[in-house]
């Protein structure tokens, strides 16, 4: 890789890196609902996929099963989601979303459009439809 290639992706890296940091800042100043972005990802994959066993949600979020148990433990103890036993195997226990996690879902996604809003509303569908690419090329690298 030549020194030019290398001071730009360097700098792309602080680029992501403070955008990132961004990010987390406007979720910390202005959420109201105690949650963190990773317990709002669990409700909202609990509410687009249905009950999930506790590895199978572990999986998706890249965490063990014990991580599991301490993101949703908040979560099952403000009544977000409950925990129940799975119909064909009763060893198997499942975490579904519960109606007031559906309500408490509805004020985080308004939270997350404002942030996004606040953060890439400068931007043009061009641009953003070009950054979406480009991190999901990212992603998959």
């Amino acid at each position: 890789m030549n020194e030019a290639r290398r001071e730009s992706i360097t700098s792309l890296f602080e680029i992501v890196s403070s955008l990132e940091r961004k990010w987390a800042n406007e979720w910390n100043s202005h959420n109201t609902i105690g949650l963190s972005k990773t317990h709002i990802f669990i409700l909202d994959l609990l509410d687009a996929e249905g009950p999930m066993r506790p590895s199978a949600l572990a999986e998706k979020l890249h965490v063990t099963t014990g991580g599991v148990t301490v993101l949703t433990t908040k979560l099952t103890k403000a009544g977000y989601i409950n925990k129940t036993q799975n119909e064909t195997d009763r060893r198997a226990s499942q975490l579904e979303i519960t109606d007031t996690g559906h309500e408490l879902l509805e004020t985080a996604h308004e939270h997350i459009t404002n942030i996004v809003d606040r953060m890439f509303g400068m931007l043009t569908e061009e641009e953003i439809d070009s950054l979406r690419s480009i991190f999901s090329k990212c992603l998959l690298g």
